[in-house]
Formats: structure tokens, sequence, C-alpha cells
């Protein structure tokens, strides 16, 4: 799937940034790509910035990476649950409540690249379990509706908008 194969309503408008970083690319060899390439940029952050923060009440970096991997978390459970045709409504999760109570500063950058890798082969086994009308399938998270596929695209896209963060604001 390619983020042009969504459709209007698909996804909150909210998440477009995030579609939209990914250009043309096809979901699943991109989740795998960035699989390879992430850690690679993650282990290449000097140790001197991973607790730094580029204002007060900004994320450290160790924090924006952790935010990374849970937001990953939330959206595997929501493409698991409506890849299944589960049609409960899934609330919202607040990322501000999330970070604080990550303990992210208190890791290492190595375990936060094992459990990046961790989260996102599972991301990935999950979504080459699925075929074409199962990332059309839609549920409601947030009170929007959301594809299958549309969540897949927002977590690449995700991850991509805070390394671009990452690179210029903090490095």
């Amino acid at each position: 799937m390619k983020p042009s194969e969504l459709k209007e309503g698909d996804y909150n408008p909210y998440y477009k940034t995030y579609v939209d970083k990914l250009g043309d690319s096809d979901l699943l060899p991109t989740l795998e790509k960035q699989l390879k390439n992430f850690p690679n940029f993650l282990a290449s952050i000097p140790e001197e910035k991973l607790k730094y923060a580029y204002a007060p009440g900004k994320w450290t970096v160790l924090e924006a990476l952790q935010h990374i991997i849970d937001t990953e978390r939330v959206f595997q459970y929501r493409a698991l649950r409506f890849s299944r045709n589960d049609r409960t409504p899934l609330q919202g999760f607040d990322q501000d409540d999330f970070v604080p109570e990550s303990n992210a500063n208190n890791k290492s950058i190595d375990a936060i690249i094992e459990e990046y890798k961790t989260v996102r082969a599972s991301t990935v086994a999950l979504f080459k379990s699925f075929d074409d009308s199962v990332l059309k399938r839609i549920g409601t998270a947030s009170n929007s509706p959301m594809s299958v596929g549309a969540i897949g695209c927002i977590t690449c896209g995700h991850q991509r908008h805070h390394r671009d963060i990452i690179r210029e604001r903090y490095l």
C-alpha cells in the first residue's frame, strides 16, 4: 500500500503531516527500511545530547525516542484491533501524560535501540500478515475513523517527523 491509495476518511486530517512524510513510498518496504536505518541514526546521537532539551518544557532526545516507541505500540494495537474487525471505538492517549512516566532519561541509548528494534520487528510482522482488504478496514480511534493502512503510514511518518525534529533542533 502507498499513501496515495488512502482515501478521505481513512484518517483524521491531524495525521496528514505524517502521511505526507512518506511521499509515495510503499508501506511495508518503508517499515522494513526504517527498522534497518533508524537504529543507526539513534546510535549516532552524541551521548551528551541524549538528555538535552532544546527549550524549557520540551522533551529530551531520550524522551522523544521513547515517545516514538510508545506511539508505535499504541498504533500497532489499533491496527490489530481494526484488522480483526473489532468495531469498539478506541480512546486516544495523551502523549504528554505518557512521556513523564516513561522513565526515558534513565535508559541507555542501547536499551532504547533494542526496544525500538523489538517493537518495529513486531509491527513489520503484523503488517506482513495483512492483505489489501485488511489494510482498508476502518475502525474508530480518538473519535475519528482510521484505516489499518493509514495506521501503518502514520507510524512511518511519525517516526520520520520526530527524526527530522531531532536533527534540526537537538543535534
